[in-house]
Parts: structure tokens; sequence; C-alpha cells
């Protein structure tokens, strides 16, 4: 982190993902009693007197310069606002400079060469998908995690130790992970806010780069995958339980046809 003098001084940067996704037409509308805000390709960019909040409708936040108990109150609203809000909450934090030679991070510190605000905006957008990845990759994995003794299951037992009811639960959930993340994959996407500002598509690919998001997606890819193939090992189970159940059904109707067949012949 280079040195820096009392005129340039150092300033905190917070990332959030607090919910599923905000309604920010109605946010727009609360915030733009009090406070100066812009709508940018469905964002909102809140700016106060060298601070700002990024707020995407994808439900992530980014604060620059922005202190706690500020932070807290938007979050207030924005989760009043929100569906679906996270049990779990995701959270990054950097340290930045404005006014610096370029525009670079190094270890978690952004050196920014201006105050711009579409410059701060462009930065936040990479910082936002980030954060809302960070989202699901804590989902992917803690559904793994939480139905990893299904292998190992069928593994040392050869079926499943579930009911239907169980197991069609399990691929419920298996499947709402899968489709929260696959109909929202579009996210981690170069954003279509720099097709009007392609002059700032730069800094955004300086945040994405450094946080590693085309090598953390390609991941959370695997991760889809491992879920999809749990999803078709239950439905497996759940088609030879149902198949087990008619060939019984079959075997008790011929039973009691050569059953009756029988007594008719005998009385």
């Amino acid at each position: 982190m280079t040195a820096t003098s009392t005129k340039n001084p150092t300033k905190k940067c917070a990332a959030f993902c607090l919910a599923l996704r905000f309604d920010i037409n109605e946010l727009a509308t609360t915030l733009s009693e009090t406070t100066l805000i812009r709508i940018i390709k469905g964002a909102l960019l809140i700016e106060d007197d060298n601070s700002w909040s990024v707020v995407f409708a994808y439900g992530a936040v980014v604060h620059w310069n922005v202190n706690t108990e500020d932070q807290t109150k938007l979050h207030q609203l924005l989760l009043a606002n929100a569906d679906h809000p996270l049990t779990v909450i995701e959270e990054d934090f950097f340290t930045f400079n404005l006014n610096c030679p370029t525009t670079r991070i190094i270890e978690d510190h952004i050196e920014i060469e201006s105050s711009d605000p579409i410059l701060i905006f462009a930065l936040s957008q990479g910082m936002a998908q980030s954060i809302k990845l960070a989202s699901f990759e804590t989902n992917a994995i803690t559904t793994i995690n939480n139905t990893n003794y299904i292998p190992r299951s069928l593994a040392e037992n050869g079926r499943i130790k579930l009911s239907r009811n169980n197991i069609a639960k399990i691929r419920g959930q298996l499947f709402l992970t899968k489709s929260d993340i696959i109909l929202n994959y579009d996210l981690l996407d170069t954003p279509d806010f720099f097709w009007e500002y392609p002059e700032y598509e730069i800094f955004y690919t300086i945040t994405a780069k450094y946080l590693e998001i085309a090598q953390r997606t390609q991941v959370l890819s695997k991760k889809l995958e491992t879920i999809h193939e749990l999803f078709e090992m239950l439905a497996d189970e759940q088609k030879h339980r149902h198949s087990t159940i008619l060939e019984w059904i079959i075997i008790w109707l011929i039973t009691l046809e050569i059953g009756m067949t029988i007594a008719d012949k005998i009385f």
C-alpha cells in the first residue's frame, strides 16, 4: 500500500449482498425525496459529499466512504424493499484513495485516479458481481455439504435411506439452488452498462480480474454439476422405488388372481 498525505486520506469501501433482489423503482421513489440519486441501467448511485453508495437490483450494495451508521440506515431501507433477504449476509471490505496517478488494486487497497462518480460506479460493478458470486458460492457449498451423505449412503448400502417424501424435498432444494444460480448467471457477464460507456470498461476489468470473477464462475459451474448429479441420483432412486412398488402390486394382483382361480376350481 502506498503512503498517502493528509490531503489524500485513506478511506473505507465495503460491499454487501443482502437479498435475492431489491425493488429499485420503489427505492428510487423513497430515496429521491431526501437524497441525491442517479438511476443507471437499473442500479442506483447515491451521492453525498465524496461518499457514494451503489445499489444493484440483484441484492448487492457497495459503499464508498460511507460511515457505519449511514450504511446501517440504508441497509434497513434496502431490506424493507427486498425479496428474500439472506440469512447469511455476504460482505467484503477494502480501503481506497482518490486522485492517484492510476487506478489499480493492491492487497485489497484501491487506488483511484479521480472522484468521477461513473468511474466509482464502474468499479462497483465488479465488486457487486463478486459479492453476489460469493452468495452463490455459499449457497452451492451449503447445499452440497448438507447432501454429501447421499452418495456415501448409496455406495455403502446400495440404496438411499430416505423416505420418498424426504427425497422429494431434497430434490426440490437442489432444484431451487441450481435454478436460482442459473437464472441469475448472466449477472456474472460483463454488464450492459459498458455498451454505452466503453471507456469505463477498463475499470470494471480491474476489479473483475483482481476478484477472480471468471475463475470463480468456472468453479461454481463445477459445483452446479455436482448438484445436478445429486439431483439425478435422487431422481433415479425415486424411479427405482416407484417401479419396485409397481412390481409388487403386479405380483400381488397375479397372486390374488391365481388364488381366486384355485379357489374357484376347488369349490
